[in-house]
């Protein structure tokens, strides 16, 4: 079912029925990168896939990550009910769940965080830099092999084509003013200083393979997150819902069904 929020500015997709989740996806890829594990996740939940502003059918918004957040804020408002939604974030849209969660306590109930981080290194925001940069001078189709690199591992590139097809065409589809705006918040982000002010039960997720959000990334934000749990998935890459889905599943849906207010045990396990 297509839905819309925050004033019809925000479409997405939503089946299922319970408790609200949302799944905020990466820049790199879109709403359809959740595909694999939707119809799992609607037997318990009301699954809603948002289209980000600028993606898909959902308008732009001007004013870097922080704009984003609070776009999303507007949506996950709209949930309100006896329940307070959850939301699992991948890649920027993990950079964007956990602003919106500093920037609005209360919001939601539980949140995962899957291959992000809080603060990239210097090499890390220079490839944000030099992504911005190419994409300006060259287009998006200069950068699919980079952006391909940084969502797969080689081998798992090699031995699925038709996903990588299909991969390359939704990163293709992106518009390239939104992914420059994207790339140069997150080359200058820094939300260290405000991981205290997180408020809920947060499960960091990361692929051992992960080069765009390396798992030192994921670990340092779980480190500074006041109530915190860290799972490595063995063998994934940035965006292991598409690449071991069931995997995926057997970290998340625990933490998911976890009763309100039960604290996470901070700890770090990988999920064969």
């Amino acid at each position: 079912m297509r839905i819309t929020f925050a004033g019809g500015r925000i479409a997405a997709e939503a089946l299922g029925s319970g408790q609200p989740l949302l799944l905020f996806h990466s820049l790199l890829a879109d709403r359809t990168s959740f595909d694999r594990i939707t119809a799992p996740l609607a037997e318990r939940f009301q699954v809603i896939v948002p289209d980000l502003p600028g993606f898909g059918a959902s308008e732009v918004v001007a004013g870097g990550l922080e704009a984003v957040a609070d776009r999303m804020a507007e949506a996950v408002c709209d949930l309100q009910g006896s329940h307070r939604p959850m939301v699992l974030g991948n890649g920027f849209g993990g950079f964007v769940a956990l602003q919106m969660v500093i920037r609005h306590p209360g919001l939601v109930r539980r949140l995962i965080l899957a291959d992000c981080g809080a603060c990239f290194s210097e090499p890390g925001r220079q490839a944000f830099r030099t992504m911005a940069a190419v994409s300006a001078a060259k287009g998006l189709d200069a950068l699919s092999e980079t952006a391909m690199r940084r969502l797969f591992a080689p081998d798992f590139q090699a031995a699925n084509p038709a996903l990588m097809r299909e991969r390359l065409a939704a990163f293709l589809r992106t518009d390239p003013a939104v992914f420059r705006a994207a790339c140069e918040a997150l080359g200058g982000l820094d939300l260290r200083p405000d991981l205290a002010k997180v408020d809920v039960p947060v499960l960091v997720l990361v692929g051992e393979q992960d080069e765009a959000t390396p798992p030192a990334m994921s670990q340092e934000l779980a480190a500074g997150l006041p109530d915190a749990q860290l799972t490595v998935l063995p063998g994934c890459a940035h965006v292991p819902q598409l690449q071991s889905p069931q995997e995926f599943l057997s970290a998340v849906f625990p933490f998911l069904v976890g009763e309100p207010g039960t604290r996470a045990s901070p700890r770090i396990h990988a999920v064969a």
